[in-house]
């Protein structure tokens, strides 16, 4: 009879307790599925005394989460969190001792995945981590198994659910972001402390990792650019929607001839395209898989048992002897990441400016934009109210970021503009 397999878990809150509910639920199909019996041997987490849903007596208490790597456990699950401290000694510690790992923690792997995943395949052991991007999407295991056919040119998506409620929030309400922040904050869809979501960060940890798999090459946040929500208005919302699109937090990385673009932006997304219907705090990717085309994932990207899920398939798949490269290759065959040159990362803008209602000001935009080689594919130009400024919208043709860039510095020195200019990628459809 095959022996049980036995897991370590440290960290026991809203997705550890997802995780022991999902053992104690669920326990006779996972062994079915699995093939042996998975049993909890031992947990450890910050407050033992602490009041939660499921029977804790029987199980065996560690007093630090370090015991862990020392116990009889043939799998570490880290759900502590933090992408340095007990959490990256952990893991070290439980690949060392010839432990599977199964975490979370996209920050973690997006700093030291590439390491990590060196040090288990010299262990011959498993890191495994589908939980750490979209909760309950498979789409780590759809890129490192199941895509590799064709290859994958481009990943794109919808990654953090704070973000896409907020947006999906003013733009059913009109309210400014602020407002709506605080509201996702009371309602429990934010944190207290919500840069790492709304500043963009949450979504490029995540990108970085689903760049590594796309493409075989190393982690590395350095390479992406990010952008976060605080500077989208309820204005620019109505504007895309007038134009056919809707505003979305994207993180996008495209692979070319030569070197991979890696960008975490708000985008202007065309009305009726999967990625558009997205609302609310779900997530979805997108991934381009060359010649078998392009394949769609959608689904809650947060919440206990979405979360819970992905970490318990990981569980399963090490149940079942699936110890496969973390990135899907040998990690010494991860790449140094190359970024796409500058004449690569060509797009088209959506471009916003408040100006002075003053003749020449329309022609003055133009005139700046085509000095730095920008030019227009459509505009809209909003008449006086009670105001003496204007909103002027205008699309460019696609461009080096460079370029647009330069013009809106360009333009924001003119004594008709009030305020900055707002820039916007308009994502191709």
């Amino acid at each position: 009879m095959t022996e049980p397999l036995r897991i370590a878990m440290a960290g026991l809150g809203t997705v550890g307790g997802g995780v022991l509910r999902a053992l104690a639920e669920r326990g006779d199909d996972l062994r079915s599925r699995a093939g042996r019996e998975i049993l909890l041997s031992q947990v450890c987490a910050l407050d033992r005394g602490k009041r939660r849903p499921h029977d804790m007596a029987e199980l065996k208490w560690a007093h630090s989460a370090l015991d862990l790597a020392q116990s009889d456990a043939d799998v570490v699950v880290e759900l502590i969190g933090g992408e340095n401290g007990t959490a990256l000694d952990l893991i070290f510690a439980a690949l060392n001792n010839g432990k599977h790992v199964v975490t979370a923690n996209k920050s973690l792997l997006a700093r030291h995945g590439a390491d990590l995943a060196e040090l288990a395949e010299r262990k011959g052991v498993a890191l495994k981590f589908e939980a750490a991007v979209a909760g309950g999407i498979p789409i780590v295991k759809a890129l490192r198994e199941s895509l590799v056919a064709h290859g994958v040119v481009a990943v794109r998506g919808i990654l953090n659910g704070t973000c896409n409620f907020i947006l999906t929030q003013m733009e059913a309400t009109g309210r400014p972001f602020l407002e709506v922040l605080a509201e996702a904050q009371r309602m429990g869809f934010a944190e207290a402390d919500p840069t790492l979501d709304v500043e963009g960060h949450d979504t490029a940890h995540k990108l970085a990792l689903l760049a590594a798999l796309a493409f075989g090459i190393r982690p590395d946040l350095g390479q992406i650019t990010v952008e976060g929500i605080a500077k989208v208005t309820p204005e620019d919302i109505t504007f895309a929607r007038e134009l056919g699109y809707r505003i979305k937090l994207l993180g996008v990385a495209r692979q070319g001839p030569d070197g991979v673009d890696q960008r975490v932006h708000p985008a202007m997304v065309k009305l009726g395209t999967p990625l558009a219907d997205v609302e609310g705090a779900f997530n979805a990717v997108v991934a381009d898989a060359g010649q078998a085309g392009p394949f769609f994932l959608a689904g809650r990207g947060a919440g206990q048992a979405p979360t819970a899920s992905a970490v318990i398939a990981d569980v399963v798949d090490i149940a079942r002897g699936a110890i496969g490269p973390a990135f899907g290759r040998p990690a010494k065959e991860l790449e140094v990441t190359r970024p796409a040159p500058e004449s690569a990362r060509a797009n088209a803008f959506y471009l916003r400016f408040q100006a002075l209602d003053q003749p020449g000001v329309l022609a003055e935009i133009a005139a700046r934009l085509a000095r730095a080689h920008v030019s227009i594919e459509s505009m809209i130009q909003r008449g006086r109210a009670l105001s003496e400024s204007v909103a002027i919208v205008m699309i460019t043709h696609p461009c080096p970021p460079i370029a647009v860039e330069s013009a809106l510095k360009d333009i924001a020195a003119s004594d008709k503009i009030l305020g900055a200019p707002t820039l916007i990628h308009m994502e191709p459809a």
